[in-house]
């Protein structure tokens, strides 16, 4: 890594539909903190899930959200790495027009079985999760800046995208690489050398393994994340989020998935 890491955890409801996700992510920043000798900063108070709309999750997500962006900027001022654990990908509302303004030659690795390029125009579910990418990269506003240039956008093992969404993915210039075509050689080829910006929502792996609130089946495997990791350029990562982990699943024993989580990270401090 080219600076140590700073650890944010994210414990406000940022349009949570599950209760598991907040859980999942106070877990992860707790193996973190112990793994790195951290002393983590954590965003935001816990509340109930509520099954809304965005245009009552958003408001509502204000003041974790501003938190979430003055946590990261305090990180790169302080010569840190952010790592991030976050329960939903929508705390990335608060991230993501951060990176375009303090590292706008950052690539962003959105590894999710989703695209999360929805606009409020295109949006069938309302869920302020699938509209996060869409909004940093300036699409519609979500009063949280913008200014990510979507051709720097690689999502990776994306495969659950909506029509509408897909012809906005295309007409923006960004990347999709499904999860056969998510190898590191590839990864590696588009990145290019320059640095990155990594957000894992762990609904990109194969259902089993670690447990998220939106399952797609035909993902990738825990390896292959971590061989997309190794193949990364040492010293090339700018910040790291980990979201949606969904604590509680009945079939897979939340010790279990924590050590995937954590044996996956390590493949960036090789």
């Amino acid at each position: 890594m080219a600076a140590p890491f700073s650890l944010i955890v994210s414990q406000g409801r940022v349009a949570d539909r599950t209760d598991g996700a907040l859980v999942g992510a106070r877990l992860v920043g707790t193996a973190l903190s112990d793994l790195l000798d951290l002393q983590p900063t954590t965003i935001g108070v816990p509340s109930p899930a509520v099954t809304d709309d965005w245009t009552v999750a958003l408001p509502q997500a204000e003041g974790t959200l501003h938190g979430l962006r003055d946590a990261v900027n305090a990180a790169i001022d302080a010569g840190t790495t952010p790592l991030i654990a976050t329960n939903t990908c929508a705390a990335s509302l608060g991230t993501l027009p951060t990176v375009a303004e303090r590292h706008p030659d950052a690539v962003v690795l959105w590894i999710d079985a989703h695209g999360d390029f929805n606009t409020p125009e295109t949006t069938d579910s309302g869920y302020l999760g699938g509209m996060v990418v869409a909004a940093a990269c300036g699409l519609w506003d979500s009063g949280h800046g913008a200014g990510l240039d979507p051709r720097q956008v690689i999502i990776v093992g994306g495969r659950d995208i909506d029509p509408a969404e897909g012809e906005l993915l295309r007409a923006a210039g960004v990347t999709v690489l499904a999860p056969a075509d998510s190898t590191p050689e590839r990864v590696a080829e588009l990145v290019a050398g320059r640095p990155v910006w990594i957000h894992v929502d762990w609904d990109v792996l194969e259902p089993g393994y670690i447990p998220a609130a939106y399952r797609v089946t035909d993902g990738l495997l825990p390896h292959q994340i971590a061989a997309i990791f190794s193949g990364l350029p040492t010293g090339s990562v700018r910040g790291v989020e980990l979201a949606e982990f969904e604590a509680g699943d009945v079939e897979v024993p939340e010790r279990v998935s924590i050590e995937l989580i954590l044996e996956t990270f390590q493949h960036l401090i090789r």
